[in-house]
């Protein structure tokens, strides 16, 4: 076990409407390595931008030690949110951010975080992980960041995670570095945390229409999947994807509804469907923005798919969700 020098202090900087997951998968592995070694191997703290009382997306409060300005002599800082989530003061907030940047501390984010933490510049030159069910927003909004699939990213001096999970994964690494793998594998022991899963990792994602993940598909399939996603807004013909893997379109054909229960141009729809969706609830682009970004010419036959797909209209999605969501960084008043 390498030696305990001084606490190696993490700041998290909570925005209404946090993903409350994300925030106890990263403080309770550290909390049970403090535990483990006997010592304050970890500090943390909760900061906001004001310093005021934030509400999780699951309406449990929590009063931060102190506001974004009065953060100092930290080591990390993690940004956790939604991503709808904005300053109320981007102007000085996101100053206070380029200036801890400035002076060495390390920045992160987890799941929604990594929005605003590239709202701020601080993701500009940086590949960051961004959890699927973001992709199309993110890359909407920052078309010119680097983002990957992976379960986390350690790209310099940015720390990023794609989930609650990955968050644990993220704390593990910093408590392997810091104190050895004894002590980590330990840590990961006491919650029934398999294993540490670091860079290069990829997020499991939910196949269309079918109780399996992406790694679990044929190699054909997965391979047909692999472009279908990266042919979203420019749509590919399923014969031209055919011969792109090597096989058929006969031999496609039977293979998606072997392994999904679909066609391959019913899968490829829901794909650009769901890309549809996080556009839908995480951007506030048009619905011919929208379209567009998912292979459109128009908006009247994305409409028409959405619908058929999810059993609303894009618009009726829209004003569904923001029913839940925070606005304007205040917490709607429940009823």
């Amino acid at each position: 076990m390498n030696e305990v020098n001084k606490s190696t202090t993490l700041a998290f900087l909570i925005y209404p409407g946090f993903p409350m997951a994300c925030l106890t998968s990263a403080i309770e592995p550290l909390r049970a390595a403090n535990e483990i070694v006997g010592q304050k191997a970890f500090a943390w703290q909760l900061i906001s931008e004001t310093g005021g009382r934030v509400s999780s997306s699951a309406e449990v409060g929590f009063d931060p030690d102190h506001a974004l300005e009065a953060a100092d002599n930290v080591d990390y800082l993690f940004l956790l949110s939604s991503p709808q989530s904005k300053f109320e003061r981007p102007k000085a907030s996101e100053g206070h951010l380029r200036r801890l940047a400035r002076h060495g501390v390390k920045m992160g984010a987890i799941s929604g975080g990594v929005f605003p933490l590239a709202r701020s510049g601080l993701l500009s030159g940086y590949k960051c992980s961004v959890h699927w069910c973001y992709e199309a927003a993110f890359a909407a909004e920052f078309p010119d960041h680097a983002m990957t699939g992976d379960v986390i990213n350690i790209d310099k001096n940015r720390y990023t995670a794609s989930g609650a999970a990955a968050a644990f994964d993220l704390m593990l690494h910093l408590i392997d570095e810091k104190l050895g793998q004894e002590v980590t594998t330990e840590v990961a022991c006491w919650f029934q945390h398999p294993l540490m899963r670091g860079a290069g990792v990829r997020q499991k994602t939910p196949t269309v229409g079918k109780k399996s993940t992406s790694d679990m598909l044929p190699p054909v399939v997965a391979q047909a999947v692999e472009i279908f996603a990266s042919r979203i807004a420019d749509p590919i013909a399923i014969e031209d994807v055919a011969k792109a893997v090597g096989v058929s379109s006969r031999r496609i054909e039977r293979s998606f509804k072997q392994a999904t229960g679909q066609s391959p141009s019913h899968y490829y729809r829901a794909l650009r469907m769901n890309a549809a969706r996080q556009l839908v609830l995480y951007s506030k682009d048009t619905m011919i923005e929208i379209a567009n970004a998912v292979g459109y010419c128009s908006a009247a036959p994305m409409i028409r798919h959405y619908k058929q797909s999810f059993g609303l209209s894009p618009s009726e999605d829209r004003k569904t969700i923001n029913i839940f969501r925070v606005e304007n960084n205040s917490a709607i008043p429940s009823t």
